[in-house]
């Protein structure tokens, strides 16, 4: 399975960076591909790194102001022009998407996928991964969203909220039919 992971390239400490490598490797060694922002920077070359270690692929999209930043290494590497056509690359290769810790772009980012799954135009399987208790405001802004009727579908629908990485695996490969 080709799982988009939505996160941040900052550095970051080890209540973050732990979590993350061991979804990636869960990633890996399940013989799945991350697709991903393509940057070897911060919580992003954790991820990647984690992966290819645990011999998974490496499918990045990287940006082309950000395009220094790109992974040497990868399996495949495309540099888009912009930020939106990024996103629209990553969805396309993508079967499953995970949003983990990250500032601004993920949240720009998770948010296109589930206004796409609220409309119907995918049906992929969107995980939040809460690790630390980083989405907890976001968790109950949906739940609220989702009970005072601003979602036309439950949000069970849009988005699975996970607090560990191998229930966020676990759920990907349930949804999509892999055992």
């Amino acid at each position: 399975m080709n799982i988009c992971v939505f996160l941040s390239a900052a550095d970051l400490d080890d209540r973050y960076t732990r979590p993350a490598r061991e979804f990636a490797e869960l990633l890996g060694k399940g013989g799945h591909t991350l697709v991903w922002g393509g940057s070897d920077v911060g919580l992003m070359k954790v991820v990647a790194d984690g992966v290819q270690e645990a011999g998974g692929r490496l499918v990045g999209v990287s940006v082309d102001f950000l395009s220094d930043r790109a992974r040497p290494g990868a399996d495949e590497m495309v540099v888009a022009r912009d930020l939106a056509e990024r996103k629209a690359l990553l969805l396309a290769k993508a079967d499953a998407v995970v949003v983990m810790v990250g500032g601004t772009g993920t949240l720009d980012e998770a948010t296109e996928i589930l206004e796409l799954k609220k409309h119907g135009k995918t049906e992929k399987p969107v995980v939040l991964l809460n690790t630390a208790g980083f989405y907890d405001g976001l968790k109950e802004q949906f739940r609220r969203m989702d009970a005072e009727g601003f979602l036309p579908r439950p949000l069970t629908d849009l988005v699975f909220f996970a607090e560990e990485p191998v229930g966020a695996l676990a759920y990907l490969e349930e949804s999509v039919g892999i055992r």
